[in-house]
């Protein structure tokens, strides 16, 4: 992580987080440590819980905690103790939140409101997230500034699409052993995430279903070359089931018994919603762990297979995005977060500073040795003005 590694070595000089509490709820894995390992480093206090119940590797949180970080996080836990964990974080009062998935903001408005008026600003990272944060702007309940990493060009373009697309078939593949090549599969919902999850299904042979909602989304995902239908005309195709919505019950009941015998279900996107796993037990004759991560439904006859709890598989699975990936994405983060720091808002849904977005960019090609073209004073002058003809 080249771009992070830069970021570290100028915080070391610089201190922009000296004396602030820093809470961050993540995915506790490799690369997250390493982001909070940067922020303590960069003179906070650092506090971290995790994002999801199965996405915390204990290597990694206890690594991170002998490196002088609060971790509360460890790999499959309850409902109760998830919680109890994001509340332990925000008991150290903090100034900048980093969140991934809304938790942290959701708690500070409902059940930990005393906090509010010591939150400088919070960094959202995902979509999820941003459409909980975007809600709350919406109905002005929004009680201090939170900026949509997610939106940023070096997030979402990178991040969502090539991220997500090869640690979900990592996670798929790993976890079954299945070969993709000459299946079916169905990708529900054609955002950046889906879209690099049917790029990739389909490089590796797959025939890809995509189904969706919006209608502009479908006609791209039919120009680029894929199968558009409901999903209750895809269920009796498929062979691998992958949701990335960010809504819930998008494979439900009425889709389970349309299913072919052995077809496998998971979810890439934040939230265990968009599989209903709850819905599926309680049609089910039997079920049976097949092997780690797949807990597989018997319906009469066939059974149908769920990885990960319908959890995000590419984590729950896997290991998550690649550190190249991530490597943009928690520049980003920590950008936004100095930002915060330093800078006094209003609250209100913001989008990445454009000059942050650009920064990291240019990093980034540092990093990978790449040079670019720059405008001349005479093309700055032609692209800004309106006064030249045909």
């Amino acid at each position: 992580m080249p771009v992070v590694a830069m970021i570290l070595s100028r915080y070391r000089d610089s201190l922009p987080f000296a004396g602030m509490n820093v809470a961050c709820c993540l995915h506790l894995e490799a690369k997250t440590a390493y982001t909070a390992y940067v922020l303590k480093e960069g003179g906070a206090r650092v506090a971290l819980c995790g994002s999801n119940p199965l996405t915390t590797q204990d290597d990694v949180a206890a690594a991170l905690s002998a490196r002088g970080v609060e971790v509360h996080a460890r790999y499959g836990l309850d409902a109760k103790e998830y919680y109890e964990n994001m509340h332990a974080v925000l008991d150290t009062r903090p100034n900048v939140v980093i969140d991934d998935g809304g938790d942290l903001a959701h708690l500070l408005h409902t059940e930990r409101t005393e906090l509010l008026a010591g939150v400088r600003g919070l960094c959202e990272e995902t979509t999820t997230g941003v459409l909980r944060l975007a809600a709350m702007a919406r109905e002005s309940s929004l009680r201090f500034p939170a900026i949509a990493v997610n939106d940023a060009r070096c997030k979402h373009l990178f991040d969502n699409r090539y991220g997500t697309g090869q640690s979900t078939m990592d996670g798929i593949m790993r976890t079954t052993n299945r070969i993709i090549a000459g299946k079916t599969v169905v990708v529900a919902g054609y955002g950046w995430c889906g879209k690099g999850i049917a790029l990739r299904a389909k490089g590796m042979g797959a025939r890809v279903i995509v189904t969706e909602v919006d209608p502009v989304k479908a006609i791209e995902a039919h120009m680029d070359g894929f199968a558009v239908m409901p999903m209750a005309d895809a269920a009796p195709q498929g062979d691998f089931f992958v949701t990335a919505t960010g809504c819930a019950d998008v494979i439900s009941h009425d889709h389970f018994p349309l299913m072919k015998d052995g077809a496998v279900l998971c979810n890439a996107g934040h939230f265990d919603v968009e599989v209903n796993v709850r819905r599926l037990a309680a049609m089910a004759d039997g079920r049976k762990q097949s092997r780690a991560n797949i807990e597989s439904f018997r319906l009469g006859s066939r059974w149908i297979h769920v990885l990960g709890e319908g959890r995000l598989v590419n984590l729950a699975c896997a290991d998550g995005h690649p550190a190249e990936i991530m490597d943009m994405s928690f520049a980003l983060q920590l950008r936004c977060a100095e930002y915060l720091a330093a800078t006094a808002l209003e609250p209100g849904l913001y989008p990445v500073p454009e000059a942050i977005d650009m920064e990291v960019a240019r990093m980034k090609l540092s990093a990978e040795s790449l040079a670019i073209d720059t405008l001349t004073q005479a093309q700055e002058a032609y692209l800004s003005s309106w006064r030249h003809g045909t």
